[in-house]
């Protein structure tokens, strides 16, 4: 039956631009290793955008399955997880001796266990806000504060905010930290005020993304982390920490794990 024959390759175009972010995070990890920085910067960025793109694709055209959240894992963990260590340790962590090995390491570490149970969130259907910084936006925003000095300095200048974020980003992605997430519908007025803001700062980011993607991605992170301590001091400590991962299955198959 010709119905038959498209569902089976529905998984086909999901699967194209999972399969293209693996290919971004090579060439990420391969430009670091010849000394184009802000060639691999881009190219972990053109990931984040693939990764963003694919869950998308695997919804709207019925391709969504268990496998595909297993290959989409996978490829984050190259691109968001090793490409983005490599290329920190390549510019800065190199200079710190063995301590450059831990941090690195520590780094892949996180974004493997964050992916790891982002897989173990994605049995339920429900669409809620992200439990611990998501992977990608943690490896764009390193790459875009390089982009961001670059563009301004020529090169990496404040290489002691770099270490001191992708050691907070490790602790964030493993952290019950509370995230947004992009939303599938926009039937309630959080959602619509969600899509405005994302498209505003889009609009904006277009003109100058050298400049302004960082300071966009540093916002969200930073915005995350002040409404947490907001709710450690107004909630308590005890009432924040005991979330139950039953009653936030944040992650799902939300994407931009």
């Amino acid at each position: 039956m010709p119905g038959e024959r498209i569902s089976k390759y529905r998984g086909v175009f999901p699967g194209t631009f999972t399969m293209g972010n693996v290919v971004c995070g090579f060439l990420a990890i391969l430009s670091a290793f010849e000394g184009n920085i802000t060639t691999a910067c881009w190219f972990i960025i053109l990931a984040g955008f693939l990764d963003a793109l694919d869950g998308k694709v695997a919804r709207l055209s019925g391709g969504a399955s268990p496998f595909g959240v297993e290959l989409d894992s996978l490829a984050d963990f190259l691109s968001f997880g090793v490409a983005p260590a490599t290329l920190v340790y390549s510019i800065k962590l190199n200079s710190l001796g063995k301590w450059g090995w831990v941090i690195s390491i520590v780094y892949i570490m996180a974004a493997a266990y964050r992916l790891a149970r982002f897989n173990l969130m994605a049995e339920t259907e429900e669409k809620k806000d992200f439990l611990g910084l998501p992977v990608p936006a943690a490896a764009v925003t390193l790459v875009a504060f390089i982009i961001f000095s670059y563009h301004l300095w020529g090169e990496l200048q404040y290489g002691e905010w770099l270490v001191s974020m992708i050691i907070l980003f490790a602790f964030l992605m493993v952290s019950q930290v509370q995230y947004d997430s992009f939303p599938d519908n926009f039937d309630t007025p959080h959602n619509r005020l969600k899509l405005v803001i994302l498209v505003a700062a889009g609009v904006v980011v277009i003109f100058q993304p050298r400049l302004l993607l960082f300071p966009f991605f540093a916002l969200y992170i930073l915005f995350g982390m002040a409404r947490e301590m907001f709710r450690l001091f107004h909630l308590g400590v005890g009432k924040v920490t005991g979330r139950q991962y039953g009653r936030r299955k944040n992650d799902t198959r939300n994407k931009n794990g």
